[in-house]
Parts: C-alpha cells; sequence; structure tokens
C-alpha cells in the first residue's frame, strides 16, 4: 500500500458521527479499521466494561481520542482515565494497555 492513504469501511462524503461506527458487543473489544498503510493507521473500537487490550508497544505514535464513555489507558506504569472528547498520546515503544473503566469508545490513529 506504500504511503497511499486509504479510507476503507466509511462512507465518503457523508457527515459522520465515528462513535457510531462501531458496535459494543457483550465481554468483547471491537474493532473496526478505517485507514491502514506503511505511515499510518486508524482505527475504532468499542470496549464493553472490565474488557482490556494487554500491554503491548506500538511501532509508532499512538493517539487515542475518546469518542463515548470512560476508558484507562496505562501508559508506561503511569494511568490516566479519559472521557468522551478527551485525547492521549503513547509514545512509540513505551508498554501501554488498554481498559473499559465503563463502556467505552475510542479513535486509535498511529503514525510510524
Amino acid at each position: 500500500m506504500g504511503g497511499r492513504i486509504v479510507y476503507k469501511n466509511i462512507e465518503k462524503q457523508a457527515v459522520l458521527k465515528l462513535k457510531d461506527l462501531v458496535d459494543y458487543q457483550p465481554g468483547q473489544v471491537v474493532s473496526k479499521t478505517l485507514v491502514q498503510n506503511d505511515h499510518v493507521s486508524m482505527t475504532l473500537f468499542s470496549f464493553d466494561q472490565g474488557e482490556e487490550i494487554s500491554t503491548h508497544a506500538a511501532g509508532g505514535d499512538a493517539m487515542v481520542t475518546v469518542l463515548e464513555g470512560i476508558g484507562r489507558f496505562t501508559v508506561g506504569g503511569e494511568t490516566f482515565v479519559l472521557s468522551q472528547g478527551e485525547t492521549l498520546i503513547m509514545p512509540k515503544d513505551i508498554p501501554h494497555a488498554v481498559c473499559g473503566e465503563e463502556r467505552f469508545k475510542m479513535q486509535l490513529t498511529v503514525s510510524f
């Protein structure tokens, strides 16, 4: 794919609410990729309450914006609790984890 940005799973030339593009599933983390190439990825996630993505590191700087609900982010051992409209940058190669304090949705953009 190289550097070409290709949007997928999303309607073009339409006003969208990103939080409406991914649904909650009981006991699950759900993801929907909107962009994926060598330079950037953009993914929407929904977390049921108590569900998590365990500690891992990303190959690029990861920016998360909470679209709905409350999420807990642990980055390099430090904990951040974010609610709707709040954004956090998780630096490249720093271990991080994400957990649903309550059901929540987020947009993740990773720059490589």
